[in-house]
């Protein structure tokens, strides 16, 4: 095992860190969409406690990440949980009338923000356990330091939200497109896959065209 002083901790470390940069790009999208209809103050208690919740479960997560995706229709269920999320997102009017409505919300932001962090990590989960090489200490410091950057991400993607709403409808596509990828990629599709592999962008795409169609409607029905 790498100890704090060696060359190899930290540059496993920085292997983490930056599989998280490049990949938790959606996660910073779910978290601005989930929050973005809140009071400021509210806003940043929701993004800190559903992001640190899921950097804790995520933690667990990547330990056993390489048994739960080859478990058949553990992904079918993830990217079907997924694809709720992206309706829920672009259907609901996350806005607060009084105390009592505004402290619903935050816990209905705080357990988006969850949901969508544990599923939408999937993709990485296998990444950041071969750079942990089996070292924890190495596994959770690399997740505790992406928290502010993926924390920052979802900070401005919430005032571009706020400036031009049509972000809003791509973000909650962005949720669709992993959703179907997600799903395409369990293994129970595994044969099918490795004779058409486009199968897995052709459900990305399916997904954008459910959460945009589904979400939509129920935003004109309740609206």
């Amino acid at each position: 095992m790498s100890t704090l002083g060696s060359p190899a901790f930290w540059l496993g470390l920085l292997k983490i860190i930056g599989i998280n940069i490049l990949l938790s790009g959606e996660n910073a999208v779910a978290i601005a969409l989930a929050a973005r209809g809140l009071p400021l103050a509210q806003q940043k208690k929701a993004i800190l406690l559903g992001s640190g919740i899921a950097v804790i479960l995520l933690t667990t997560l990547t330990a056993l990440a390489a048994k739960l995706l080859t478990i058949s229709f553990f992904q079918i269920m993830g990217g079907l949980l997924l694809l709720w999320v992206g309706v829920q997102l672009l259907s609901e009017n996350h806005k607060a009338e009084g105390e009592t409505k505004a402290h619903g919300t935050l816990l209905a932001a705080v357990r988006t923000i969850l949901v969508a962090d544990l599923i939408m990590s999937l993709d990485n989960v296998i990444g950041v356990a071969a750079a942990a090489q089996g070292n924890f200490l190495l596994l959770v410091l690399g997740l505790a330091i992406s928290i502010p950057i993926v924390i920052f991400g979802s900070t401005v993607v919430m005032r571009l939200m706020a400036r031009w709403p049509i972000i809003i409808t791509m973000g909650a596509g962005l949720i669709g497109w992993v959703a179907g990828q997600t799903i395409m990629s369990d293994t129970v599709f595994t044969r099918l896959t490795s004779t058409y592999p486009l199968l897995p962008e052709l459900g990305g795409a399916l997904g954008i065209v459910l959460v945009l169609v589904v979400g939509q409607w129920l935003s004109k029905r309740h609206g």
